[in-house]
């Protein structure tokens, strides 16, 4: 075990990508369950929203589907929202992470930086062996979805 505390950058996984469609779509498309739906998750995954209630404080409690049938429930805490700009919220069931979308528009497109950070980097380093693929899939899904609303 390391002594001392772990750097941020040992305690995060991030993803940007840069989407062809304007940041106020892509923002919606994060807070918005009529679209969130259609694309979160890795490819072959599907979703049950319980509950979805994106402001401050608020939870969305939803379960995802895997392709071999495995279900995997998750709680989320929202803590911000700052429209059309930044979402922050917690995952607090199973793994415990925060996740820190910025929305930044370049000339009609909009970059999306994720950051997911873990209290430790042996959490993150655990989570990391499914989730940067699983965040590639998932931000694949969204650009697709993105491009049939086009």
């Amino acid at each position: 075990m390391k002594n001392g505390p772990s750097k941020v950058s040992d305690r995060e996984i991030v993803i940007t990508r840069i989407f062809d469609a304007p940041r106020e779509l892509v923002f919606n498309a994060w807070i918005d369950p009529a679209h969130l739906g259609n694309w979160w998750g890795p490819n072959g995954f599907t979703c049950t929203f319980q509950e979805f209630d994106p402001r401050p404080g608020g939870v969305w409690r939803f379960i995802m589907h895997g392709p071999d049938g495995t279900d995997y429930p998750n709680r989320i805490i929202y803590g911000e929202i700052k429209r059309p700009e930044r979402i922050v919220f917690h995952h607090v069931l199973g793994n415990y992470f925060q996740v820190t979308a910025n929305f930044e528009e370049i000339s009609g497109k909009t970059r999306l930086t994720m950051q997911m950070l873990f209290d430790s980097a042996e959490e993150c380093d655990r989570i990391k062996a499914f989730a940067v693929d699983g965040n590639r899939q998932t931000m694949s899904r969204l650009e697709a979805y993105l491009h049939k609303l086009a």
